[in-house]
């Protein structure tokens, strides 16, 4: 057998080895229950077993048809990306839900290979804007929004 379509080789493993693992896990640790009563096993069970089968058809088309093959890993986006996420969480409390945003906009657009700060500070206004009208007024979540130093509520 010949891989005719590597990309779609690997999503195939992929998807069989997530597959396995909530299928196995959830037998294992939970209750399965019947289909009339499911237990806390049933839901993750089924979505691991259908994610498996997933698996298989994938992998058996990257052996019938040609494909693009596998683009290279970029390791620059996916640091800064997680640096950023990283930063967010340990900012969020001392500096507050506005200084936060700017700091995983910031961060995480520094990963891309265009940066341009007109847009930058744009959506760090836009999505500093909506959070805070929906995590802090709409949703009534106890977020700081600004340094607790500053002495702003």
């Amino acid at each position: 057998m010949q891989i005719k379509s590597p990309r779609d080789f690997w999503a195939g493993l992929m998807f069989i080895g997530f597959g396995l693992f909530f299928a196995v896990w959830a037998a294992t640790n939970y209750q399965m229950g019947s289909a009339l009563r499911m237990g806390p096993a049933y839901f993750p069970a089924v979505l691991g077993g259908l994610l498996t089968v997933l698996g298989l058809a994938v992998l058996g088309q990257s052996l019938a048809y040609r494909g693009p093959k596998v683009p290279p890993m970029y390791f620059r986006p996916l640091f800064f990306v997680l640096a950023a996420c990283i930063a967010f969480g340990y900012t969020m409390r001392p500096l507050g839900l506005v200084v936060a945003i700017g700091v995983i906009v910031v961060v995480s657009a520094l990963g891309g290979h265009e940066f341009r700060w007109k847009e930058v500070i744009v959506l760090l206004a836009v999505l500093a804007v909506f959070s805070v009208l929906v995590f802090v007024k709409g949703l009534g979540l106890p977020f700081p929004l600004w340094p607790e130093f500053l002495g702003i509520y």
